[in-house]
């Protein structure tokens, strides 16, 4: 339907709907602006909940465990997905709400002019049915002038006592009424006529044309909402192949989590390589009491008890030191395990399998940086070969003074790296040779291996600061050879020296196989620790035992593998 032809009377009307249009076309776009605002707040949020859960570590910090992994994926999928909601609150800003103020100012503008021109034609007609009014009360009026003039005429003529003069003088004043009358009549015929022309242009043209482009602007301004919601719609929908995308990866990250996986990290992480302690031997303490038939008490001793005979008490006291001190592994440590090693360069301070893999990144380090340096080496004399063709762009010899800087870095870096596959070359050769012995110990039963001089142990509180690390020992005998350990020092040659030691403390090596020292003795190294906590020294005077590793500071010679001098 046409405005102009169902509506020519409607002009207000027409004027307050379509400023009803734009501000409902605006206030919708205050709703678009809202929501993007939202959107932006929402991203906002997310994107700070991922940054507050987010690792602050070094990447080689990071926990490896598969639900750590997939929780950081998950994170990560999260911020992409809170990109994808800017995403969103962007499109909307740049397709839906600036282009509905753009178009609601053109909307403004463009009904202005139109009702502008339909006031324009509205005061036109009225100028024309004004001018046609006047027209025609003049008319009016000059008829009844007329009439008048007509009636004073009519009665002088008539009147036997009237002049001639006064009848000629009416006379002429009906004539000049009734001219002005026919005057009159003709002026307001043609207002009248022009009145009418104009009122049929008004209303079957102007008006029509002036309510049909605001028909079509009301029009393009319901279109225009239309693209709009279409527009606020795509926006979501456009992003949600890639959110699909994120809530995928989501769920991939769950599924990658590993029970057993993370059960393996947990043991690569925290094993120590050392052995399990040994079974504890039967403590007799009533060896000294003299057991009668007739004093009733009970004289049956076990049998191991009967064949290997009463245990002295020095060696039972030192006993229950042992066995208290051996606790600390479930319970409170031992003063001396509590203080603090310093971090040494080797990770000798660290257990065997750790200290491997210590080793192993620090290998691992160290060879990136080295391949750095050599790229950077390789830059830098290409760069020397460019000057040296064109003298114009540089000074080859301005690079030397780096290009030595950076081989003397790579010869370090190289240094570093052989000393580290050295030790830990030394660290698996252990580790094969520990394994060796504990094959051999479980074919031969009665030598279970050398074990650590448990008689170390004390529960002496005067001594506990000088305890040496705790080596676990091999499963025992129920009753253990005293002189296991002079077996390991009765070679027919004696072990080469591999390196010196310098005691930290003094050790009083009271038990079978332990060496005494003082503070700042200087020792030879004849054996390395094999990750027991134990190292075998020998003094100048030739005596060999074991002494605690925590109490001696090491130095290991480079060419011990090769001819060392005896002693």
């Amino acid at each position: 339907m046409s405005w102009g032809t169902e509506l020519w009377d409607q002009f207000e009307n027409l004027d307050k709907h379509t400023q009803w249009g734009i501000d409902f076309l605006e206030r919708y776009a205050k709703f678009v602006k809202e929501r993007l605002d939202v959107e932006q707040t929402y991203a906002k949020q997310l994107r700070n909940l991922v940054k507050k859960y987010c690792p602050k570590r070094a990447k080689d910090e990071e926990p490896r465990f598969t639900s750590c992994v997939s929780f950081y994926s998950i994170l990560g999928e999260l911020n992409d997905y809170a990109g994808q909601r800017e995403v969103v609150a962007e499109e909307m800003s740049h397709k839906v709400y600036n282009e509905l103020m753009r178009y609601s100012q053109e909307l403004k503008a463009e009904r202005k002019h139109h009702l502008q021109e339909g006031r324009k034609a509205q005061q036109f007609l009225d100028h024309c049915w004004k001018q046609m009014d006047n027209s025609k009360k003049k008319f009016e009026r000059e008829c009844r002038e007329a009439e008048k003039a007509q009636m004073t005429f009519d009665r002088l003529d008539n009147d036997i006592n009237a002049t001639k003069s006064e009848v000629e003088k009416a006379k002429a004043q009906l004539y000049l009424r009734t001219h002005m009358a026919d005057e009159s009549k003709n002026e307001y015929a043609a207002q009248l006529q022009n009145f009418n022309t104009e009122q049929w242009k008004h209303f079957n043209k102007s008006i029509p044309h002036i309510f049909k482009n605001l028909q079509n602007m009301d029009e393009r301004r319901t279109v225009k909402l239309g693209e709009t919601y279409r527009s606020f719609a795509e926006a979501e929908r456009r992003v949600i192949p890639i959110v699909s995308k994120c809530l995928d990866g989501m769920v991939s990250a769950a599924k990658s989590v590993d029970e057993r996986r993370d059960s393996t990290i947990v043991v690569e992480s925290f094993k120590s390589g050392f052995e399990p302690p040994g079974d504890f031997p039967f403590e007799d303490f009533s060896q000294n009491l003299s057991r009668t038939g007739s004093d009733g008490t009970i004289s049956n001793t076990p049998k191991a008890e009967r064949d290997l005979g009463p245990i002295p008490r020095s060696e039972a006291k030192q006993t229950i030191g042992r066995s208290k001190n051996k606790l600390w592994l479930f319970g409170k440590k031992p003063k001396w395990s509590v203080k603090m090693v310093p971090s040494l360069e080797d990770f000798s301070h660290l257990p065997p399998e750790q200290r491997r893999k210590r080793l192993q990144q620090k290998i691992d380090e160290l060879n990136r940086e080295l391949q750095k340096e050599t790229d950077q080496r390789d830059a830098l004399n290409k760069m020397k070969d460019v000057y040296e063709k064109n003298p114009q762009m540089g000074d080859p010899n301005s690079l030397q003074p780096k290009i030595s800087e950076t081989i003397c870095n790579m010869q370090k870096l190289r240094s570093e790296i052989h000393k580290n596959e050295s030790w830990l070359s030394e660290v698996e050769g252990k580790q094969s040779s520990r394994g060796d012995r504990r094959h051999s110990a479980d074919n031969h039963h009665h030598t279970p291996g050398r074990e650590s001089p448990e008689g170390s142990y004390t529960d002496d509180t005067s001594q506990e600061h000088h305890t040496p690390r705790h080596r676990p020992a091999q499963p025992a005998q129920p009753n253990p050879d005293p002189h296991e350990f002079d077996d390991e020092f009765d070679d027919d040659d004696p072990l080469p020296v591999i390196g010196h030691c310098k005691a930290l403390y003094s050790f009083d090596g009271q038990n079978e196989g332990t060496l005494k020292m003082a503070e700042d003795e200087v020792l030879y190294v004849i054996e390395e620790d094999k990750g027991d906590g134990w190292t075998r020294a020998r003094k100048q005077s030739g005596e060999e035992g074991y002494v605690p590793t925590s109490y001696v500071e090491i130095t290991i010679e480079k060419n011990s593998k090769g001819a060392v001098t005896y002693i």
